[in-house]
């Protein structure tokens, strides 16, 4: 038996570290195991190899316990880990980190204990602040840092206890915590054998002269089917009280009696989304072109574009290829972009598949992410997961196909904490080491997705009808500028949108309104001396929420509250500017009383249900006016729509990033198709102050062909991909001049090994967050580079900056591969 093991922590340190296994142990590859680490801390740690070597030089600690009977991760997750760490230049623990589920890693938590021996060496040895430390822990007894900082307000806790530490005043313990918790169900049953019939007779002896003991016995066996010829049923608690109308005291005497046992029974959470199932939908003729092409390009390709524009019905097609993959014993993996979009997919799913559809995403709770988690690991049964980009990680057995709906996305894309990966290539990546089919689907596929189909390296299918053969939305364009001078705008709102949304409101249908910025107002400023509001934190101006009366950052939390006064000349000037969404649904109300009107934006969807809830009254019509942002754009499938307003579509074009066309093509384009998808040809109004951009030009015209041309023009250019490979690379540190002249030197470094491809360091557009400053760098790298290469010259020329310069210890230096 193996006397070593390697595992991997959790943690932002590279490679694994090795533990002894003690000999009544019993671990193998994929288990999960509570180590030691450091002075005092424990981590859940997973087993990664098992070998006979022993490290030389320094003393190995023991595995502290197993902690499953079996591997939580199955063949080839670890592989999968490795890749994304390799590829996305971080280390394998901080992608092990972010695809646990955290009710999974046992970790442990610091409990501060006053050391009854302690005495003083000399008076006045304790600061104030250390002495009201030591009283408040003699008064607690164990209490933790949290606690400490929260009854003090003292700043730099751990700093005082670290010195209390030291001085032997104090102990530092750990008590891991499991944070995981199943679900249970408080079951009875009855103490003897279901053939003991002479017992049986005795029980009833016992309660004749109980009638409710009698009534809650003869309930049971009815419950249980005690007394029937067929396989018997666990009986809950609430349902025998429930059928014998007793309460829970007369249950507890007839247990005391002896008479009935109870115990808890864990559950599935999820066990009551079953439903009766409906036939698969039937396809039309173009439909069925689409589906039989693409099996034919999936016998010749490992990837398969479905290029088909909005309201094509691509999900009708998607549902009859996860039914073929199920019924040959396959898993299925099915990527939305947003949370938003699971509502009504799921509700189409569920009809069709039943028991066999599992959802997985960021708002459920640990508890219910686990228990998906394990659902998979017990068996390896034909389902179906939607999910987000987080999905990719949980532990399939028999992958047979992935799907990624609309794949240009930009919420595929992790941007903080690390591992930065795109949901999309990852789930590829996922397909190959399985040996499954991945079909990428969009109406506007990503400029490098239509440009690998082109070339061949993907399949591609095209679908360029709508559902019934409705035409496509007409698209009006309203120059603003023009408008503003002609007096024809009311606040954000030109009088056409306002005249349309009228009209169709009066007919009984509805209306899309998209801003894609949250909050009442972007920002607030005084009118007399022209203050601006700005974050404490970060190099940003604050937005005014309204129903909070506070101005907000977006990108740290801070929040003041909006003051009555401008704190720099004490006169009452301070106004409004700009429009968020809040404001937009405020502006609406006042426009059209007699409306009801929801609002779909990150401040009304941070509860679980919040999508549900909004997207579900749209879709009965309970709300007739939806005001959004880019989550409004997404695959969403609402039949009364016949009017989407596009407020300001400069906001979204006119951004300094190479890929700023491609977003606000996707999202105008996106959100247009929203418009008019049943029965009738819908409308989008268009409002700019550049209607001669050709950004605009192309989505009136619904070209995606002729944007993909231009787009693929300016990109070969000045060489972005998808002829180049991009990554940003991120220095940042809480002094601007440190961070600005270590940026300095490790470009230089960086220039001697890859030359010209290294563009900077720059300050970029927001250049301090949460105290932060940051300097930014470009490497431009061939495609055909190799990334694990590319991250050991990256770490060597880390590793030797610090030796000449120890300031790059306290900079935070990372990555971001294929930014979007």
């Amino acid at each position: 038996m193996p006397r070593f093991a390697e595992v991997l922590l959790p943690l932002s340190i590279p490679g694994t570290y090795t533990y002894r296994i003690p000999t009544d142990f019993a671990v193998s590859v994929g288990h999960r195991v509570l180590v030691p680490f450091g002075r005092k801390k424990i981590y859940t740690a997973i087993v990664t190899m098992l070998h006979d070597v022993e490290p030389k030089g320094y003393e190995i600690k023991e595995i502290m316990a197993p902690l499953d009977q079996k591997p939580i991760v199955r063949h080839p997750q670890l592989k999968f880990w490795d890749w994304m760490a390799e590829y996305y230049l971080c280390s394998t623990g901080e992608v092990f980190k972010a695809a646990i589920p955290s009710g999974l890693k046992v970790e442990s938590e610091t409990f501060i204990s006053p050391n009854p021996d302690f005495e003083e060496i000399e008076p006045g040895s304790l600061t104030d602040r250390e002495r009201v430390i030591l009283d408040f822990t003699a008064q607690r007894g164990r209490v933790q840092i949290t606690d400490i900082t929260r009854a003090t307000g003292f700043k730099n806790v751990e700093g005082l206890v670290s010195k209390m530490l030291d001085m032997n005043a104090i102990h530092v313990s750990e008590r891991v915590v499991d944070n995981y918790r199943p679900k249970t169900e408080v079951c009875v049953r009855l103490t003897i054998e279901r053939t003991d019939e002479q017992a049986l007779h005795g029980f009833f002896d016992q309660v004749h002269r109980a009638p409710k003991q009698e009534a809650l016995l003869l309930a049971y066996l009815d419950l249980s089917r005690w007394l029937q010829h067929a396989p018997p049923r666990e009986v809950t608690k609430e349902n025998l009280l429930k059928r014998a109308g007793v309460s829970g005291a007369v249950l507890q005497a007839a247990t005391s009696r002896g008479i009935f046992e109870i115990y808890k029974k864990e559950i599935n959470r999820f066990a009551h989304l079953a439903a009766s199932l409906s036939p698969l939908p039937t396809l039309t003729s173009e439909q069925q072109r689409a589906y039989n092409e693409i099996h034919r390009s999936m016998r010749e390709h490992d990837i398969t574009l479905l290029h088909g524009v909005t309201s094509s019905g691509k999900t009708a097609i998607y549902m009859k290829l996860i039914d073929d993959a199920l019924a040959l014993g396959n898993q299925v993996l099915y990527l939305v972009p947003e949370i938003a979009l699971t509502t009504q997919l799921t509700q189409r799913l569920r009809r069709v598949f039943g028991d066999r559809l599992l959802i997985y995403h960021s708002k459920f709770s640990d508890n219910e992410r686990v228990d998906i988690w394990k659902r998979l690991l017990a068996n390896s049964e034909p389902c179906v997961v939607v999910g987000v980009r987080s999905a990719v990680f949980l532990p399939f057995a028999k992958l047979g196909l992935v799907i990624v709906d609309e794949e240009h996305d930009s919420s595929y894309k992790q941007q903080d904490p690390a591992p930065r990966y795109n949901g999309r290539n990852a789930a590829m990546v996922l397909a190959h080491m399985h040996g499954a089919k991945t079909l990428l689907g969009s109406a506007t596929p990503a400029i490098e997705t239509y440009y690998r189909a082109l070339a061949g390296k993907y399949g591609l299918v095209r679908l360029l009808t709508r559902y019934e053969d409705i035409e496509m939305p007409e698209v009006h364009i309203i120059d603003t500028k023009q408008a503003r001078k002609r007096r024809e705008m009311a606040g954000t709102f030109s009088q056409e949108l306002i005249a349309s949304c009228r009209q169709a409101l009066a007919q009984g249908e509805q209306v899309i309104l998209f801003q894609n910025r949250r909050g009442y107002a972007p920002m607030v400023r005084c009118k007399e001396c022209g203050w601006v509001p700005r974050c404490e934190n970060c190099d940003v101006s604050l937005t005014y929420h309204k129903h909070m009366r506070a101005l907000t950052c977006h990108y740290c939390g801070h929040t003041i509250s909006l003051p009555d006064l401008c704190p720099a000349c004490r006169m009452p000037g301070i106004e409004i500017v700009g429009y968020g969404t809040e404001r937009i649904e405020d502006e609406i109300d006042n426009l059209f009383p007699d409306e009801k009107i929801s609002r779909m934006d990150l401040d009304t969807t941070r509860s679980k249900n919040s999508y549900d809830r909004i997207i579900d009254e749209f879709s009965k019509r309970k709300t007739n006016i939806l005001v959004g942002t880019q989550m409004v754009t997404k695959g969403l499938d609402f039949d009364g729509v016949s009017i989407v307003g596009i407020l300001n579509a400069d906001q979204m074009i006119n951004f300094p990033d190479f890929r700023a066309s491609e977003r606000a093509f996707d999202m105008l384009e996106q959100v247009s198709g929203r418009a008019g998808r049943a029965h009738k040809q819908g409308k989008v109004i268009v409002q700019t102050y550049d209607p001669s951009n050709p950004i605009i030009g192309f989505v009136q015209n619904h070209d995606y062909e002729g944007f993909y041309q231009h787009e693929l023009a300016e990109r070969e250019k000045f060489g972005y991909p998808p002829f180049k490979r991009i990554i940003n690379i991120y220095l940042k540190h809480r002094d601007d001049a440190t961070v600005g002249e270590v940026a300095v030197r490790y470009s230089n470094m960086l220039r001697q090994v890859f030359g010209n491809r290294v563009m900077g360091p720059e300050r970029p557009l927001v250049g301090r967050v949460q105290n932060l400053y940051i300097r930014q760098l470009v490497l431009k790298m061939e495609n055909q580079a190799s990334m694990p290469k590319v991250k050991i010259i990256l770490r060597q020329i880390y590793e030797n900056l610090i030796k000449i310069d120890g300031r790059m210890k306290s900079v935070r230096l990372y990555f971001d591969v294929d930014p979007v």
